[in-house]
């Protein structure tokens, strides 16, 4: 996204706030964000903090409203982050501490999905084969620290409604004994088991870790980028492997998406993990294990999977969010 200027006295400001960055924008008269920035959650004490250093950064005033995409359920004033506790706020209290009269909190990946219909095809990369049909259900997946959801419903030709969903807390399923191995390390570890548990950062450490332990191999501390590092390069057969199963499952998954939704209009991969992987993304499972459905695959041979590469799709979400308000 490039950085533009923008009029500094009158600012509406977007954020999309995960479990590990917390992302920043100013919307210009296009409603397209601009002067992207992203700070390290671990280095501020709260969500104001950081918000209005974004804003002393840039030298710009308290913005005139405000739209913030967060990783967590969002169903009232106060809002709880799953995975970055310290950041919980209220609503109503984080309004008046930046000074903004006009504040709308979303889930990140209803965000995602707002910017999906917006999105150029530069920024998009198809995997398999497909064709979306326009004006027709879209889903949205995207494993990063957490593993976020979402699905678009076409209102009218210019309006969409995003759906507000935790569906990354559903419970996985597993096909191959070997996953089915490592499923049941999973259940005696958390009792309930979630694609989230598979589908993340963390989930990709999960998977190396159980690995390790039905092979009766040593136990290391590793971290999910040394998982994607050594998965890539074949420097760890457990990282390659565990990658293998995390592509396979999100294949399965997002077929799943696809079939709850009726998502014809195709279903789209954001996230902070799957652009990293590059090749080996589309020549893995994905695709495959997406369009096996038993009695009813033929319905998804013909829906699209793209991988989004936009590297702020959540600020382009929010500022569309805005738009609307």
């Amino acid at each position: 996204m490039a950085l533009k200027s923008t009029n500094l006295e009158s600012t509406k400001l977007v954020g999309d706030i995960g479990g590990t960055n917390a992302r920043f924008a100013l919307v210009d008269e296009q409603h397209n964000p601009n002067l992207a920035q992203v700070y390290p959650a671990d280095q501020y004490d709260s969500l104001s903090d950081v918000i209005n250093q974004y804003l002393h950064d840039l030298g710009a005033e308290p913005p005139t409203a405000a739209a913030i995409a967060v990783a967590t359920r969002v169903l009232g004033d106060k809002i709880d982050f799953t995975n970055n506790e310290r950041w919980s706020f209220s609503t109503k209290d984080l309004a008046a501490q930046i000074g903004v009269p006009d504040l709308h909190v979303v889930n990140d990946f209803t965000a995602l999905a707002l910017a999906v219909p917006h999105l150029p095809d530069s920024q998009l990369e198809q995997v398999g084969q497909g064709r979306a049909k326009p004006q027709e259900p879209i889903g949205v997946i995207g494993p990063g620290t957490g593993c976020g959801v979402s699905g678009l419903i076409p209102v009218s030709a210019e309006q969409w409604r995003a759906l507000n969903s935790e569906g990354g807390h559903c419970s996985a399923s597993v096909s191959t004994e070997r996953e089915m191995a490592v499923f049941a390390r999973f259940t005696a570890r958390f009792g309930h088991v979630s694609f989230e548990r598979f589908l993340s950062g963390p989930g990709l450490v999960n998977i190396v870790t159980a690995l390790r332990e039905i092979d009766g191999a040593k136990a290391q501390q590793i971290s999910p980028e040394m998982v994607t590092r050594d998965g890539l390069s074949g420097a760890d057969p457990h990282c390659a492997e565990a990658l293998d199963i995390f592509c396979a499952l999100l294949g399965s998954y997002a077929g799943d998406l696809s079939l709850m939704l009726g998502a014809s209009g195709g279903v789209y991969v954001g996230g902070g993990i799957v652009p990293r992987l590059g090749d080996f993304f589309t020549q893995s499972q994905f695709r495959s294990r997406f369009e096996n459905k038993g009695r009813v695959s033929d319905e998804l041979v013909d829906v699209p999977t793209f991988v989004i590469k936009d590297p702020y799709p959540g600020l382009r979400g929010a500022a569309r969010l805005l738009a609307h308000a």
